[in-house]
């Protein structure tokens, strides 16, 4: 499953709710930790299904062009993770650089 802007609105909308909600409640708190997490499962299922699409291709079962769009799509969200992932990092260093 790709990330696009239709999900990424469902998580905003879901994450506003919880917050609304007290932050806790109905045990399915949406929190960072959680989208990085779903965001790095969905990188992988992409991944699975280029793989997929390629096997496909390679037995003359399916078109180029699905590989292509597959692949893609799997690169950007890996794109994507490592961009946060640089950003949290970069974020952590700059607090460790504050005085105290």
């Amino acid at each position: 499953m790709a990330i696009d802007p239709v999900s990424a609105l469902r998580a905003y909308q879901q994450t506003a709710r919880s917050a609304q909600a007290g932050g806790v409640g109905g045990g399915e708190a949406m929190d960072f930790g959680n989208l990085v997490q779903e965001a790095i499962r969905q990188a992988g299922q992409s991944a699975n299904v280029a793989e997929s699409q390629a096997m496909a291709v390679a037995a003359g079962q399916a078109d180029i062009v699905d590989v292509v769009t597959a692949i893609a799509a799997a690169e950007t969200q890996l794109q994507t993770v490592i961009a946060v992932r640089d950003q949290v990092i970069s974020a952590y260093q700059e607090i460790m650089r504050m005085p105290i």
